[in-house]
């Protein structure tokens, strides 16, 4: 294993996430700041940055628990929002499919929307380097969050409150999502889940997050068995 961070490709993955851990610093912070203020005990902010990883759905929940929402809309709108991690994971298989489990688990939950993006765009298909490149992109991107979060969590009182960290958040996760867009069928679901958050505005216990990712997965299964039926269409 040691081997495996003095490899070129582990480098090359640093080099490579450098610029997209900026969007991950940004998402940390801001993700910090909102769990140090939400009134949960420390010990949970802390767990809960170490261990879930997650900003979108961290940030989607956090005001669901203060405002006392239903156990069951906060947990399936934290399913929801990480179901695409079912799909990267159908990816994953093909690159790291005959390790040994645990070590499968342990890139699963290092494996980040900017990690997946990143190591896609590369390896299109099996190489030697991957593992190397992986874990370069994989703890450079983790340690980012991680830095940016705890800072977010013990600097959180010396914040002003008037600052309105939330946009640079959407700016974050827009500036990880975009380079995802890349066809039509991206591109009407991103436009369908955007439509749908920004009419359902009012809606109680953030449920128009719930309302968004269910439209944007019915629009994106119509748009790929379209494309589908006229590829093979005579």
């Amino acid at each position: 294993m040691r081997s495996l961070f003095t490899h070129p490709g582990f480098a090359a993955g640093v080099r490579a996430i450098a610029g997209p851990a900026l969007g991950t610093v940004a998402l940390g912070l801001v993700t910090g700041v909102a769990m140090a203020r939400s009134g949960l005990p420390m010990g949970a902010v802390l767990a809960m940055s170490l261990l879930v990883f997650a900003s979108a759905s961290q940030l989607a929940c956090l005001p669901m628990i203060l405002a006392g929402a239903p156990l069951w809309v906060i947990v399936l709108t934290a399913l929801m929002l990480n179901v695409r991690f079912v799909v990267f994971s159908a990816h994953w298989r093909r690159y790291f499919g005959l390790l040994p489990r645990p070590q499968r688990l342990g890139l699963a939950y290092l494996a980040g929307d900017p990690v997946y993006v990143r190591f896609m765009q590369r390896y299109p298909r099996r190489a030697p380097d991957q593992l190397a490149y992986f874990l370069g992109l994989a703890l450079f991107n983790w340690a980012a969050w991680q830095v940016a979060s705890l800072g977010g969590i013990f600097l959180a009182d010396a914040i002003p409150p008037d600052w309105d960290l939330r946009f640079i958040g959407v700016l974050a996760l827009l500036g990880l999502a975009m380079p995802m867009i890349a066809d039509r069928p991206s591109w009407l679901v991103a436009a369908v889940a955007g439509a749908i958050g920004w009419m359902g505005q009012g809606w109680p216990f953030g449920l128009q997050v719930i309302a968004a990712i269910a439209a944007a997965m019915a629009a994106g299964h119509w748009a790929e068995r379209r494309a589908l039926r006229i590829a093979t269409t005579p």
